[in-house]
């Protein structure tokens, strides 16, 4: 799509709502310019590029709901949308659960874009990245990653009035720095590029180097510290799971026959809030609602979930402003995810451990019983032992199978300190999100196999 201006895609939006043969139309336009430049062995062996724009028409006609999407934006593409997406509903059954798209509602003013991110070119990430070589290589240690960088624009409009924008700015840098003995991970999220700061990224992931061979050590039920990458990515999978209405109307959830419960230890507070600028702050949905602070886990206590249009239609609620792009078939997931923070340093924390495993981040976590959220995975990039409150050696990655619930209702303590955490994202459109996670120790979390890589 050419770059115009603001009010003429407005107006071309508008028109297409207007003009749309249903009994309802949303349009939503996202648009982004992302930029990706990958290294490895502190060489950059790349730099890409994209600009799009992905136009997603969603039409009700007789509770028949179709959804169509393109990147071509002449008239006559739309009308053939149009055309298409009439074949299509006459085919389909009727969703009869379907009450009605939302109307509009204010929306609150979050800062989400910071125009220093178009400043951010190739060269001046290379000139970044090499002071980044210079640091690891006075240690003897190579680095490797990537360093993405985009801004996006949202548009949702529909035919009962709503009109809301958005333009997002994101950095999302992944580093691991290694030697032929080990490896150590960090990773930084923001909004604002001005707020990376490459020498603590750095020093953060070459601490986790330890330059002496992995020990190897049995399987089985250990004490356990958690960095922040961890844990995010466990309270990720968590949302994913079971924090979300569609899940629990299919019987699908942990949550269901259980709201009102203490479920997990009473350290546990666990919400979503698009507009917490701590997180990477996202004010509405894809449907144009304005999102709502939900709270899934209150002091250990199950309480919440979020909805979009058409699961809260199902029980005569209104959304909280979770939905995501249509067509979306995983549910009204929350994507902006936070665990509350406790009283205790990391320090502290390791201290406290007589033996135990140190775990900096999961790789490769899938879901082994959606139910009782059992999920199974690799400890990478930093795993060590602890003992006598201090941390020993590097340990060979660890396979573990084990249940989240369970694991937080063993917490014996939270950090104090909490840290963004996202995955970002490289094949997918740009719209980066992000997890809020403190650190953990539990009492137990069982270690199921160890990797022979």
């Amino acid at each position: 799509m050419e770059v115009i201006g603001l009010e003429r895609r407005l107006a071309y939006l508008k028109r297409i709502v207007e003009e749309a043969p249903f009994d309802q139309t949303e349009v939503v336009l996202l648009t982004e310019d992302s930029s990706l430049t990958r290294f490895a062995h502190s060489t950059v062996h790349q730099h890409v590029a994209e600009r799009n724009a992905t136009l997603i028409l969603r039409g009700i006609f007789n509770k028949r709901i179709v959804v169509l999407a393109s990147n071509l934006f002449p008239p006559s593409s739309v009308e053939n949308l149009f055309e298409k997406a009439l074949l299509i509903a006459k085919i389909q059954p009727p969703h009869e659960e379907f009450l009605s798209l939302p109307g509009p509602k204010p929306i609150p003013e979050v800062k989400t874009y910071f125009e220093e991110m178009e400043r951010l070119t190739p060269r001046k990430k290379v000139e970044t990245l090499k002071k980044l070589f210079q640091k690891v290589k006075g240690k003897g240690l190579h680095a490797s990653g990537s360093f993405s960088n985009g801004v996006v624009e949202l548009f949702v409009l529909n035919s009962l009035g709503v009109e809301a924008y958005q333009k997002y700015s994101d950095l999302v840098f992944h580093l691991i720095v290694h030697d032929h003995d080990g490896s150590g991970y960090a990773s930084f999220v923001s909004r604002n590029p001005s707020s990376l700061d490459i020498e603590s990224l750095a020093q953060e992931a070459t601490e986790r180097v330890r330059r002496v061979p992995e020990i190897t050590i049995e399987p089985g039920e250990y004490e356990a510290i958690l960095e922040p990458y961890a844990v995010a990515e466990l309270l990720s999978l968590l949302g994913y799971l079971g924090f979300h209405a569609l899940a629990f109307q299919e019987k699908r959830s942990f949550f269901c026959n259980r709201l009102g419960e203490r479920m997990v230890d009473e350290r546990v507070t666990i919400y979503d809030d698009g507009s917490d600028l701590e997180g990477l702050p996202i004010p509405f949905d894809f449907e144009g609602v304005p999102k709502k602070k939900i709270v899934f886990f209150d002091s250990g206590v199950a309480r919440g979930l979020t909805y979009d249009s058409l699961t809260a239609g199902k029980e005569g609620k209104e959304s909280t402003g979770h939905a995501l792009m249509a067509p979306n078939t995983e549910g009204p997931i929350p994507i902006n995810l936070f665990m509350e923070g406790g009283e205790s340093t990391l320090k502290e924390m390791v201290r406290s451990v007589r033996k135990g495993i140190y775990v900096t981040r999961f790789h490769y976590t899938n879901v082994v019983g959606p139910m009782r959220a059992v999920l199974t995975g690799m400890t990478r990039d930093g795993t060590f032992l602890i003992e006598e409150g201090e941390i020993k050696m590097p340990v060979k990655n660890l396979r573990f199978t084990e249940s989240v619930l369970k694991l937080l209702s063993r917490v014996k303590s939270v950090s104090k300190e909490r840290k963004l955490c996202s995955e970002g994202t490289v094949y997918n459109r740009r719209f980066i999100t992000g997890v809020v996670a403190p650190a953990l120790h539990v009492d137990g979390f069982y270690f199921s196999g160890v990797s022979q890589l």
